[in-house]
């Protein structure tokens, strides 16, 4: 891209810059640029197995063309209207969802997206990059019950790379000892605290707010009750 532009200055050349001239600058560079970061975008946790980010579409922020090299899981927190333009210049502005929304996405995906409503609410997502290392994948031997699926998780969305859970702690609820036989990150949609116990008999309180993201190991087992408020997550539970 770079080369393209150096070349044009020194032309002294005055061209619009479209999706077409912008395709053609990622090609000559090689490559498109991943999805993230760019203008918006907080890297929350980084990993072997992912990469998650805080993604804003605010208004005024010109976004470049991008490719999604890794599939993609995440969690639509606020609703915004954002049009999404494809490397043929073709613009699809989407219609309204309810949040939370639980969102999957293929890699190799190539577009630009962008908010372009002045005034409208800005969109909010925490997204999920996944790496294609995975652990060590030999069965799990203890007897507790598993984290997923348990009472009052709702699957809402499956595919051969993730299941995710959709869950709420009620306050004082039941505390059971639970073993994570996958890699979980938990998106934190609704605030509240929860009081974890450790295999040692260690507790924790921990108070939880909306947009943080917890990554827990394979293996992990531990006992969780609600102690205050409704917390809710959408957890994205590893294949």
């Amino acid at each position: 891209m770079r080369s393209i532009a150096t070349f044009v200055a020194a032309c002294g050349l005055l061209i619009a810059w479209t999706p077409a001239t912008e395709r053609l600058a990622a090609q000559a560079g090689g490559q498109y640029p991943h999805a993230f970061p760019r203008a918006g975008v907080r890297q929350i946790l980084d990993n072997v197995r992912v990469t998650v980010w805080e993604v804003n579409w605010r208004h005024g922020d010109k976004q470049p063309v991008h490719r999604h090299l890794y599939d993609m899981a995440g969690v639509y927190l606020r609703y915004g209207p954002i049009t999404v333009t494809d490397l043929d210049g073709k613009e699809n502005k989407g219609a309204e969802f309810p949040v939370p929304r639980p969102y999957f996405q293929p890699k190799g995906i190539t577009h630009r997206e962008e908010a372009v409503t002045p005034g409208a609410p800005e969109r909010l997502a925490i997204m999920v990059d996944l790496k294609e290392a995975a652990t060590d994948m030999m069965y799990i031997d203890d007897p507790e019950p598993s984290a997923y699926p348990r009472e009052g998780a709702t699957n809402v969305l499956e595919n051969p790379r993730v299941r995710m859970w959709d869950y709420t702690w009620t306050p004082n609820g039941p505390a059971v000892k639970r073993v994570y036989r996958n890699d979980v990150v938990e998106v934190v949609v609704t605030g509240g605290t929860v009081k974890v116990t450790g295999p040692d008999g260690k507790a924790e309180t921990r108070t939880l707010a909306p947009k943080q993201a917890r990554y827990i190991n394979r293996g992990t087992v531990q006992t969780e009750q609600g102690v205050s408020g409704s917390p809710r997550v959408i957890a994205i539970e590893l294949k």
